[in-house]
């Protein structure tokens, strides 16, 4: 499997997004990472979706940091600085997983809150059920663990359409149709930048279509053993779902349901935002994420 990096010029100067970022070698490739606050503060470790990277977390990072919590936002392979396998084909929901569980094992995070959103709560969510011992807590926003039954929403089904077949692919602007509010001109050059061509862009075109929508996709049978030790899971967990995502709405009473650490809580309704909730709403999440961690510890 051949690797490509984004050149690093495209991605200085960006807006509200000083953090220097870190590099970890996991096998062949490597993964970026930023980190704020105390080094030995509460680990929170933000998990990115689809097709953004770790600056999607720059409105909520400086709260968590504030808190005295240490935030920690890695780019998946294949998005922001991390390294980028060339065909849609290298990936897989399996590697993705096992390259995150190596990213996790390298750093030594362990005492962790999980705070996964879109394709981060479907890579975060198995690495909790893989490594239960090295997670506290755990926050789904905007995120779901799919095992293929049902029927998927009309909205997934034209991204999934969209990503595979159509030849224009502009992340920025695609970022931009999840939100409520307008991005700046800069913001998404931003989502653009790790992404100048179209081998770049090929994890971005792979994901969609590796979300498991029948009960014998690839990955389906893996989530329905996660499942089985999340039905077991008596440590915290928080819904913290927006009121406009048409992806993910309604899927947090799915957690608040089957999951035993979610009974009970007062979870968060993030009022006002669309899919990509950190941008609508990122200073309210953090909050959130920082009271649910404080709260619980």
């Amino acid at each position: 499997m051949k690797t490509i990096r984004t050149p690093p010029a495209r991605l200085r100067s960006l807006p509200d997004f000083p953090w220097e970022p870190r590099i970890t070698d996991v096998g062949d490739l490597r993964v970026a990472w930023v980190e704020a606050g105390p080094p030995d503060g509460p680990p929170v470790l933000l998990m990115h979706g689809e097709p953004s990277w770790s600056f999607l977390w720059r409105r909520v990072i400086p709260g968590l940091a504030r808190s005295g919590l240490r935030a920690l936002a890695p780019d998946l392979p294949g998005f922001g600085r991390s390294d980028k396998p060339r065909r849609v084909d290298d990936y897989s929901y399996a590697r993705l997983v096992r390259w995150m569980e190596g990213w996790m094992d390298r750093v030594g995070l362990d005492g962790a809150t999980l705070v996964g959103q879109d394709w981060g709560s479907l890579v975060g969510l198995r690495m909790v059920a893989d490594r239960p011992e090295r997670f506290e807590r755990v926050v789904v926003a905007n995120g779901f663990l799919p095992t293929g039954e049902g029927t998927p929403s009309a909205v997934f089904r034209a991204w999934r359409a969209f990503a595979r077949w159509s030849p224009w692919f502009p992340v920025g602007r695609i970022v931009d149709f999840g939100c409520r509010r307008r991005l700046s001109r800069r913001e998404r050059a931003a989502y653009d930048a790790p992404f100048p061509d179209r081998e770049h862009r090929a994890g971005a075109r792979a994901l969609p279509r590796l979300v498991p929508i029948r009960p014998d996709d690839p990955g389906a049978e893996e989530n329905r053993r996660a499942w089985s030790v999340l039905e077991r899971w008596e440590k915290p967990l928080l819904t913290a779902f927006s009121d406009g995502d048409p992806v993910t709405r309604g899927l947090e009473r799915v957690f608040q349901r089957r999951v035993p650490g979610a009974r009970g809580r007062d979870h968060v309704t993030i009022r006002g935002a669309g899919h990509f909730l950190q941008e609508d709403r990122g200073e309210e999440l953090g909050r959130a994420v920082a009271d649910f961690v404080l709260r619980t510890r």
